[in-house]
């Protein structure tokens, strides 16, 4: 890079061209003149807030110069979006109440309609730059929805904020995942270096979007790509091999690992995370929870893992009666708040119903006479005028949906053993993922399987389903064991293109053909109304796991084996799940990135690693600290 000296002389004379009016051969910037422009970029800014500031005096201006330059933006926005099944339309509408160089981002009167049903109606989308939004609701709510909408910005998201949401795996391309990062880091180099050529031929060096575009820039330092790139990876799970693996040779899920170290590498402005931790193991949870607690652009994240919005979230947005609500603090300080101040509106509520019942008394006994009917049209008036103003409204609790497994026989032990297990997929000994593993699982057994990916723990599933044959050693079952599996992968057994209602009765014809019967069983997981009859390829990730568990439950297995249960499932719905665990009368191992999970059913916690399993002796979150102490040790994080 050429020396600042020669680069700020560059700036000046490009500066004394265009005062004397010479727009036609403005030179290029390039990165050897960004460290000038940088601080030309914040004189200029500076001055700008001193002289001649225009901003409305009601809006209040941050500290940093990015933020002070006056002017609202009187954008607004229709979209219709037909979504990826073509079953229907999404409908948005906004209007941009931000400022139109800040790097926070407000819209107003923000609506979202998806599949003719209203999700959000006359609400404000408020992100503010550096603060990391947990984002709220049941499931069905709309949040994936919300995020979609944003990302493709059918609201009128400034131009100059960008914008990238995780909700597909990246690409299979003949690239290996420490490749495929590196280059899409690359592409975003150039992205921004045009970004910063077309605001400098329109706004000029003195635009604060520059300082942001330049200093993004600087930190992302192409000769360190590699590096930085590997470290991201490493956390996330990839090892030295894995790293170099093509990318259309992976699964989803290590597809989905990739576009997540792609985002956090190429660090957008907002970032928009749509249930992360959905294919990570517990280890690569940790290791991002630590990564994301330092991010310092807006970060919108949906989670249903509490222990995970806890550690990550520096406010919260609650999705429910078609608004967006706000609160500081992490997903337990959430917790408190809303408590509190739902308490102090039904004491408001209770108060304001007394009083109105009181005035309602009044009138209906006033009779005939002059100066009592006077003071009731007295009283009318005051009732007509709260009315008007809006009445205190009566909390509505969350939908809270209890459900549970059928008792089942109880069988004596042994129920399931393992003796001298040996397994591998290609049958060669030094590909082994086990050797000689011992292992028994009775009916009040409540095993959690915990270790990193790739070390067997799905395996280890199907091995006691029978879907997988060991190369060494002997699998007993009892002779009258039932086994259900739940597989992250269950909702692709689902015929999309049918209502959950009309599948559950042509898949059990022996069982029933009422239509009145198949809905209690499907309500009782939560799965209730319209979302019994609307076409499953609308419903969203936990309303599909609701119809499986359903199945699962309908099938009445004696031993439950869940592989990753609560993926897509809101946070109600765990904890109802983890309770129907708690009070099964059979036997459940389960494979789960949820610590909470966890920590509320887990008797027994084993560890999958060096071609064993061993017991853990001590709590899951002592497990957690044990992680966390392992990575800071090593430096990952």
């Amino acid at each position: 890079m050429p020396p600042v000296s020669a680069s700020k002389a560059k700036r000046e004379a490009k500066k004394a061209a265009k005062a004397a009016g010479g727009d036609e051969d403005k030179p290029k910037k390039t990165a050897a003149s960004r460290a000038a422009s940088k601080a030309g970029s914040k004189a200029g800014s500076k001055a700008s807030s001193v002289a001649g500031d225009s901003t409305p005096p009601e809006i209040e201006i941050a500290d940093d110069s990015a933020t002070s330059v006056a002017g609202l933006a009187d954008v607004s926005k229709l979209t219709l979006q037909e979504d990826k099944h073509g079953l229907s339309d999404r409908v948005t509408t906004g209007v941009l109440a931000s400022l139109v160089s800040s790097r926070d981002c407000k819209i107003d009167s923000a609506s979202l309609v998806f599949h003719g049903r209203v999700l959000l109606g006359d609400t404000t989308i408020e992100l503010n730059f550096g603060r990391r939004y947990g984002l709220l609701g049941e499931n069905g709510c709309g949040k994936s929805t919300l995020l979609k909408s944003i990302a493709k910005r059918e609201y009128p998201v400034p131009d100059h904020i960008d914008v990238y949401l995780l909700n597909e795996p990246a690409d299979p391309t003949s690239l290996g995942a420490l490749e495929y990062v590196v280059k899409e880091a690359e592409n975003e180099m150039k992205r921004l270096d045009s970004l910063a050529e077309e605001i400098l031929e329109k706004d000029g060096p003195e635009s604060p979007i520059l300082e942001d575009l330049y200093e993004r820039m600087e930190q992302m330092d192409p000769s360190t790509f590699a590096t930085r790139a590997s470290l991201i990876l490493t956390g996330l799970g990839f090892n030295p091999s894995t790293m170099n693996k093509m990318t259309k040779d992976m699964s989803g899920g290590w597809r989905m690992r990739v576009a997540l170290a792609k985002a956090l590498f190429v660090k957008p402005s907002l970032l928009l995370l749509d249930d992360p931790t959905a294919h990570l193991d517990l280890e690569a949870c940790v290791w991002l929870e630590e990564y994301l607690k330092k991010w310092d652009r807006t970060l919108v994240l949906v989670s249903h893992s509490q222990d995970f919005l806890n550690g990550v979230c520096t406010n919260m947005i609650d999705m429910r009666m078609n608004k967006l609500i706000y609160y500081g603090g992490n997903y337990d300080s959430y917790v408190k708040t809303r408590a509190e101040n739902e308490t102090n509106q039904m004491k408001q509520y209770h108060k304001q119903q007394e009083e109105i019942a009181h005035i309602k008394k009044f009138i209906a006994s006033a009779g005939t006479y002059a100066n009592l009917v006077r003071q009731a049209k007295s009283r009318q008036k005051i009732l007509d005028k709260m009315e008007a103003d809006g009445l205190i409204e009566k909390v509505q609790p969350d939908k809270v949906f209890t459900f549970r497994f059928a008792d089942v026989e109880k069988l004596p032990p042994p129920v399931l053993s393992f003796d001298d297990i040996t397994f591998s997929y290609s049958g060669e000994a030094k590909d082994n993922l086990y050797q000689g593993l011992d292992l028994g699982v009775d009916m009040d057994s409540r095993v959690a399987l915990v270790g990193p990916n790739g070390v067997g723990k799905s395996t280890l599933l199907r091995i006691m389903t029978g879907k997988l044959n060991p190369q060494g050693g002997r699998v007993s079952r009892h002779t009258h064991l039932k086994l259900g599996l739940y597989s992250q992968h269950s909702a692709e057994q689902l015929d999309l293109t049918k209502s959950a209602l009309d599948f559950c009765r042509d898949r059990f014809r022996e069982k029933s053909q009422d239509y009145q019967y198949w809905r209690q069983q499907l309500g009782r997981y939560g799965l209730t109304g319209e979302a019994q009859t609307a076409l499953m390829g609308t419903l969203s990730e936990g309303q599909r796991s609701r119809v499986v568990f359903a199945l699962l439950a309908i099938e009445g297995p004696n031993m439950l084996l869940l592989d990753e249960p609560t993926n897509g499932l809101d946070i109600p719905t765990i904890d109802s799940l983890a309770d129907a665990i708690k009070e099964f009368s059979g036997g459940v191992v389960v494979v789960s990135h949820d610590f909470r999970l966890l920590d509320k059913i887990a008797k027994d916690i084993l560890v999958c690693e060096d071609k064993t399993v061993r017991r853990w002796n001590g709590s899951i979150a002592e497990y957690k600290n044990h992680l966390r102490k392992k990575m800071i040790a090593a430096g990952a994080v």
